[in-house]
């Protein structure tokens, strides 16, 4: 008996995009009406990704960082963005401007509502959402229900809850995602977090990670003054804010002053600790849960908040300059390794251990696969579990546990005092620390 055809939803499932499908469809039926002469970058000669074979990517959000990153995806030879999704015009001309001239031609269309932009796009196979904190991960969640594989700006969720659901979806849509947490793919930070995994130091007993030291852990809950509302040429205010609670629109906010305020921001413990807690829980070989017990600091911030693992280790909040943004340390009984942004070389309590970092940092990519350099090979990560469709090193179990550990951190200042979490269950043993698990979403915009 002959097979039946799957169903698009099916090939979908097994990630078979809608060229993927032509494409055997015309290997299984002969070649219809192909021209005479095809261009050898048709063909993948010389070098070149036939368009067949492309990603297709679109973008979702796109300020500066936004702009930074798609950079970074459009110097991979196997990707094209053919699309930008942003609510602000502005950004919209300036995204489509960058892509266009990469390409030469001026076939880059541009959207307003995501929701528009996810239902008519069917032919984009990807997409990076480099929104606000608050849209992260609904747009993710938004994105994956609609078949496409995420890349994700960070903090990756607002709530705990927020991080479950996009863990949730993932698993159900079967689709790839990568939170953007790039140090995970910088080599010398990956030293460091394979010299504490590997027990090099010892058993490891202290962590440190970094927080950002500007901003507080004290959110804002005031609005700012109401202006007057711009034409929806300039922003559509109800898009902007999404699933937060409405407000009167002032322009500071479409400035970035949404940072500190609670309804926006993750404070700054979320900031860097974002980054750092994930590098730190790596080397820590927890990246499957978070700390039991937070310690409250009276302080506004978090710094010097002291939070333990079930097997007693420690990971400690740090404002300190660290030479660097997004530091991170790991401490055991045989020595120490730190790393920042900015080092040249990871910092080592000796420098003897220094000599085996290529080896150390070779056998992590002959072990996982995952390619390490610069942190933004990062993109590449993504874009190779893309066609694999093989975990990314920033999985959405990754962000998760992660981003508990921000915001179980959070909720401990906001109640200023110590907390017990249960990682497994995603309770707190106290009820109020519970009531901020989730919350409220403002209608449609709703998971």
């Amino acid at each position: 008996m002959g097979q039946t055809k799957s169903s698009s939803a099916e090939l979908n499932r097994r990630g078979v995009s809608r060229r993927q499908m032509l494409k055997q469809t015309a290997v299984a039926g002969g070649v219809l009406a192909a021209p005479y002469i095809v261009p050898a970058s048709v063909l993948g000669r010389n070098g070149a990704v036939p368009p067949s074979e492309k990603i297709l990517l679109g973008c979702i959000g796109i300020g500066d960082r936004g702009r930074y990153v798609l950079n970074c995806m459009m110097k991979e030879d196997d990707v094209r963005c053919v699309a930008i999704c942003d609510l602000q015009i502005s950004q919209q001309e300036a995204a489509k401007k960058l892509v266009d001239e990469k390409y030469g031609n001026n076939d880059c269309k541009t959207y307003v509502d995501i929701r528009e932009f996810l239902a008519t796009r069917n032919d984009i196979d990807t997409v990076l959402i480099a929104t606000g904190d608050r849209w992260h991960a609904l747009a993710s969640i938004m994105a994956m229900r609609a078949g496409k594989d995420v890349f994700s700006e960070k903090p990756s969720c607002m709530t705990i809850a927020e991080g479950q659901a996009v863990v949730d979806t993932a698993r159900q849509t079967g689709r790839v995602y990568q939170s953007g947490i790039q140090r995970l793919s910088d080599a010398k930070f990956l030293y460091c977090i394979e010299m504490a995994r590997l027990g090099r130091l010892g058993k490891v007993h202290t962590a440190r990670a970094h927080i950002a030291p500007w901003e507080t852990a004290i959110l804002k809950m005031e609005w700012l003054p109401p202006e007057p509302l711009p034409s929806n040429d300039a922003t559509a205010w109800d898009l902007w804010l999404g699933p937060c609670p409405w407000r009167p629109f002032n322009s500071a906010y479409l400035r970035g002053a949404w940072r500190c305020h609670y309804d926006f921001h993750t404070s700054c413990i979320g900031n860097w600790g974002a980054h750092t807690f994930a590098q730190a829980q790596a080397g820590l070989n927890a990246l499957d849960t978070s700390p039991v017990e937070y310690e409250y600091v009276d302080n506004d911030t978090g710094d010097g908040m002291v939070t333990r693992f079930a097997d007693g280790t420690k990971m400690i909040l740090h404002r300190e300059n660290w030479g660097g943004p997004c530091g991170m340390s790991f401490e055991g009984p045989e020595g120490w390794v730190s790393c920042a942004d900015g080092y040249e070389k990871p910092d080592v309590s000796n420098p003897a251990m220094l000599a085996d970092f290529d080896k150390i940092v070779a056998d992590y990519v002959e072990r996982t696969g995952h390619p390490v350099g610069h942190s933004m090979i990062h993109v590449r990560d993504f874009f190779n579990s893309v066609r694999s469709r093989k975990p990314t090193v920033a999985n959405p179990e990754v962000m998760f546990h992660s981003m508990s550990t921000v915001h179980a951190a959070n909720i401990c200042m906001w109640l200023r005092r110590n907390l017990k979490y249960d990682p497994a269950k995603s309770e707190f043993e106290d009820a109020d620390a519970n009531g901020f698990r989730s919350r409220p979403m403002r209608a449609p915009w709703v998971i």
